[in-house]
């Protein structure tokens, strides 16, 4: 009798590991590798996820403006950039399996005049030319050598800037940069051949972020309109050659467009054949 019961006991705990439930990983490291990356299909145009493996932990932006009164009165705008965790000039990690342009003079800052189509600039002292005169406000933000945004909260600057002669008569109230905030940063211009494979759709938002029952962008392409509710980098696919209209406008959570400067925002771009 001793016998069976010393042999019954490992055949109970065989049962039991055979009906216990496996264990699943809980970490952020396995949550972030099986994490579904966002993907909409409309009118044969498709918008994917763009995930990009180097994520520049601690990168970090600070702006200075260093602009002579000559430059102002001529409306430029001259900017001093100091980088923490991030290399000007550098080619991003993969950046030549990704299928966007990828800019042959490396990483590099955008510089964002009034939500105006970006400055690229890849050296730490630049200056850009503003429309007109007036105050102006001014977006810097880091990006890849393929220009998909670092979105960390540190990775860009925001400032508002006077610049020509009426500053001398004219009196500007400061604009409030406390609120929500939408730049349209990419695509821009011309794409050729393979670029025109998969163009990136981006954009840096500022004192907000997107959820579904939150803030959300609407992004109406040739028309076809698609609501975003991730803050990503995303590749749009099966975009006609010739002219195509990309426009960008921030909602609330109600679905309602957000009282902001230059929101909406639309842009024009062309793809062409190699």
């Amino acid at each position: 009798m001793k016998k069976l019961f010393l042999l019954f006991i490992p055949l109970l705990a065989i049962v039991f590991i055979a009906s216990s439930p496996k264990k699943t990983c809980e970490k952020k490291c396995c949550k972030k590798k099986t994490a579904q990356l966002m993907s909409y299909n409309k009118n044969g145009i498709t918008l994917t996820e763009l995930y990009s493996p180097e994520q520049f932990a601690g990168a970090a932006l600070q702006q200075g403006t260093v602009t002579s009164m000559e430059d102002l009165d001529n409306n430029k705008i001259s900017v001093q950039y100091t980088a923490s965790n991030y290399e000007f000039g550098k080619q991003t990690s993969m950046a030549g399996i990704k299928s966007c342009a990828n800019a042959a003079g490396g990483q590099h800052v955008h510089c964002i005049v009034d939500n105006q189509p970006y400055f690229a600039l890849y050296k730490p002292n630049e200056t850009v030319q503003a429309a007109g005169d007036g105050q102006h406000i001014v977006l810097s933000f880091l990006s890849r050598s393929y220009h998909e945004s670092i979105k960390h909260k540190d990775a860009f600057a925001l400032t508002t800037v006077i610049t020509g002669k009426s500053r001398y008569t004219a009196r500007y109230a400061a604009p409030d940069l406390s609120g929500p905030m939408l730049f349209f940063s990419r695509p821009k211009g011309e794409y050729k051949g393979s670029e025109t494979d998969a163009v990136l759709l981006d954009f840096y938002l500022v004192n907000c972020d997107l959820s579904p029952k939150g803030y959300k962008v609407k992004a109406e392409i040739n028309g076809t309109e698609f609501i975003l509710t991730k803050w990503a980098g995303f590749f749009m696919e099966g975009l006609p050659m010739g002219e195509n209209k990309i426009k960008l406008t921030l909602l609330d959570k109600d679905n309602k467009v957000v009282d902001t400067p230059n929101n909406p925002t639309e842009r024009k771009i062309t793809l062409k054949p190699a």
